[in-house]
């Protein structure tokens, strides 16, 4: 397409084909008593020239891999995105639409991956949707170094470009800065952010609460900014032609991340309910429904009508689809024929597969030294750096901490900005978020999503709290994003309660689909990092201690760490292999466990241990071994976890006991805290005499005697 404006043509047709996006936005919405029917109006013209003009997509083909990406980040407006997959020839129908935000519709209220043909993310709360953006242009640069580095960009079968839409509130949710300072930062040219500035929220006029200069902040970035106002003229023109010429030069910005801020008017053109808060997110009533159509010339008394005429226009897009798909499959098939090895790769990563033998790459511990988990997840990943080329992550400006960083590895940096502490280049793997736990969160789904590499990204445990609505959104989604969690207790020590966590482990257990993961040791840790990879259709969260826990010895009295991959395994049995009392201990606390073991042993009270890294992953397993496991007939029972015991009664029952923390830390060294706060082996012995007297077992607590 030319830059020149002036030989943009814009039909007839395609006139008539914004107004039907118009009234199908208005009867949709209406037919469903709810939604949001004024920024699918006022961003017609902006979807429809995208989808028509400039994305590269195949709605014959939805999972094309050449596409380019669309995300709408301001998922409130579903039916900006539901009516051009349905004008476009995606696998969504008229009747679609009309069951807008109702049981069993592929048009649910916020766009779902995976629930609806060329939905590429879950978007809803706000902001998230920039962010993942971001992570699609960060994983397409990645994937390009991996299999195609040499050729100049725009050559490669591996370039193409991430679009987005974001409304007010998605500029206005602190995300958005995190997630679009970074992307500045990347120099992602494969990325274009169309900002919808209508000047209403659902409170009406923003001015009420946004009065920054949103151009001036991203050009501040370093982002290549346009402005395209459709009532410049004092009047309201949408300029279809100014647009086209500020995506058309925004697509051709490969150095830095391209920003459109569109002025529009919200709800035109609405009569009486355009640019109000009223228009937003409700419905707009028969009357004023009636009124807008009549403006666009169409019946009032007619709904969901589309002519077959701009149908069928509309449908052209396919064509020009699959013709640039037959092109792209050409380029693809002969890079495929000079590159046979980096084809295999490719085909093995795109299927999520794990290479043969690529476990014999974990590491070992011995016995008898006391590592971190931390640093055992940190040799973990760098003895699997060589085998899972798709692997890559870091931090959020804790690499040292949380021992993120593949040693030997490059960063993913821009190489102006590589330091000495960070070599690297654009192809690099090490990625460093800053302190940006919100964005980073996000932006690993936005990698994931995207499809063709791996993520995973490390902080505190405590501030998983900030990354929570992009886990939520992972575990929604069904993404295999890994979350590196470390300083999981008050064994983090002197930091004090602002770091350390306590009811963090069980309030992201309460995450449905999402593995929360604390092992107890250097084997344990190599064990579930092969068993979180091992999964391809969900995320993990690694809770990994600060201070340096025993390494067990496993050929004698106690499990292999195998055990762990099943989330719950009995790490040392009673004496006899019958236990009057059942100690269920997680991470750090597994060794405390184990003392009081020696100590109700001792005293002849038969007792086992149970390793419990991962309950979901024990959930899964079969009744006939979680009852092997926890036998029911055993109801003397104490869970043993610095933090909230909250979901362990489920485990230990009405007999059981929890020796946990149900306050915040204290500044102190880890030994003092576990010792103040009464995480002790002798508590956990307490507990455990007091569960057995509770569970009834004869001459339960009282021990055995010398004879003295």
């Amino acid at each position: 397409m030319s830059r020149d404006s002036s030989t943009f043509e814009w039909s007839d047709l395609d006139k008539r084909a914004v107004d039907v996006i118009r009234a199908l936005a208005m009867d949709a919405v209406e037919e469903a008593g709810s939604g949001h029917p004024g920024t699918a109006m006022s961003l017609a013209p902006a979807a429809y020239l995208l989808f028509q003009r400039f994305l590269r997509h195949d709605p014959t083909d939805p999972d094309w891999a050449g596409r380019d990406r669309f995300v709408l980040s301001c998922g409130h407006s579903s039916l900006t995105l539901y009516i051009q997959l349905y004008l476009s020839g995606y696998p969504l129908t008229l009747a679609d639409l009309k069951s807008l935000r109702k049981w069993g519709s592929l048009t649910p209220g916020h766009p779902e991956h995976g629930h609806t043909a060329g939905v590429e993310t879950t978007t809803g709360p706000l902001g998230q949707g920039i962010a993942n953006a971001v992570g699609m242009a960060m994983a397409a640069r990645r994937e390009r170094g991996l299999f195609d580095p040499d050729v100049p960009v725009g050559e490669s079968p591996f370039d193409h470009t991430i679009w987005a839409f974001a409304s007010d509130g998605d500029i206005e949710e602190g995300i958005s800065h995190e997630a679009s300072a970074l992307a500045a930062h990347q120099r992602l040219g494969n990325l274009v952010l169309l900002y919808d500035d209508n000047h209403i929220s659902i409170e009406d006029d923003t001015a009420i609460a946004l009065s920054e200069d949103v151009r001036a902040r991203y050009e501040a970035y370093g982002w290549d900014v346009h402005h395209v106002d459709w009532t410049v003229n004092g009047d309201y023109e949408e300029n279809v032609a100014a647009l086209a010429a500020a995506f058309e030069a925004a697509k051709a910005e490969t150095a830095r991340p391209s920003f459109i801020a569109l002025r529009t008017i919200i709800g035109w053109p609405a009569p009486n309910k355009k640019n109000t808060g009223k228009i937003h997110g409700s419905a707009m009533g028969a009357e004023e429904i009636a009124a807008t159509k009549r403006i666009l010339g169409l019946d009032p008394a007619e709904t969901f009508i589309v002519p077959d005429d701009v149908l069928a226009h509309s449908r052209e897009v396919s064509d020009r689809g699959r013709a640039l798909h037959a092109e792209w499959e050409k380029a693809f098939q002969a890079w495929r024929s000079a590159n046979p090895e980096r084809a295999a790769e490719y085909d093995r990563i795109s299927a999520r597969h794990l290479p043969a033998g690529w476990e014999e790459k974990l590491p070992e511990f011995p016995a008898g030294k006391d590592v971190a988990t931390r640093a055992a997840s940190g040799e973990v990943l760098t003895a699997l750096a060589p085998v899972l080329p798709e692997l890559w992550g870091g931090s959020a400006d804790l690499a040292e901490s949380n021992n993120t960083t593949m040693k030997g590895e490059p960063s993913f940096i821009p190489e102006e900005f590589q330091t000495k502490e960070f070599p690297g280049g654009p192809y690099g793997r090490t990625l460093h978020f800053g302190v940006r736990e919100h964005a980073m969160g996000a932006i690993m789904n936005g990698i994931a999503l995207h499809g063709g590499t791996r993520p995973y990204g490390g902080t505190f445990l405590i501030f998983s709290d900030y990354m929570r609505p992009a886990v939520r959104l992972a575990a929604l989604m069904r993404l295999p994003v890994t979350y590196v969690w470390t300083h999981d207790s008050i064994g983090l020590g002197e930091d004090g309660p602002t770091h350390q966590p306590v009811e963090h482990l069980w309030a992201l257990r309460a995450i449905p689909g999402l593995d929360v993961v604390r092992p107890a040791d250097a084997n344990e840790t190599a064990v579930v990092w092969r068993t979180v990879l091992e999964h391809t259709d969900r995320p993990a969260g690694l809770a990994l201690t600060r201070q340096k826990l025993p390494t067990l010895e496993r050929d004698g009295e106690f499990a292999s760490a195998e055990g762990a991959a099943k989330g719950g395994y009995v790490l040392a049995d009673a004496e006899g292999g019958q236990p009057e009392v059942i100690l269920i201990a997680t991470g750090s606390e597994v060794q405390l466990a184990l003392e009081a073991r020696e100590t109700l042993q001792s005293q002849g009270t038969p007792t086992r241990v149970v390793s419990m890294p991962c309950v979901e992953w024990f959930e899964e397993q079969p009744d006939a071994y979680k009852q092997q496991v926890l036998p029911p007939g055993v109801r003397a029972r104490v869970s043993v976890e610095a933090g909230v015991a909250l979901g362990w009664r489920t485990y230990v029952g009405d007999a059981g006991a929890s020796v946990s923390l149900e306050h915040f830390g204290a500044s102190a060294d880890y030994k003092t805290l576990f010792e103040q706060f009464g995480i002790t082996a002798e508590r956990v012995v307490a507990a455990a005499k007091a569960s057995l007297i509770k569970a009834g077992v004869k001459d339960a607590g009282r021990g055995s005697t010398t004879g003295n």
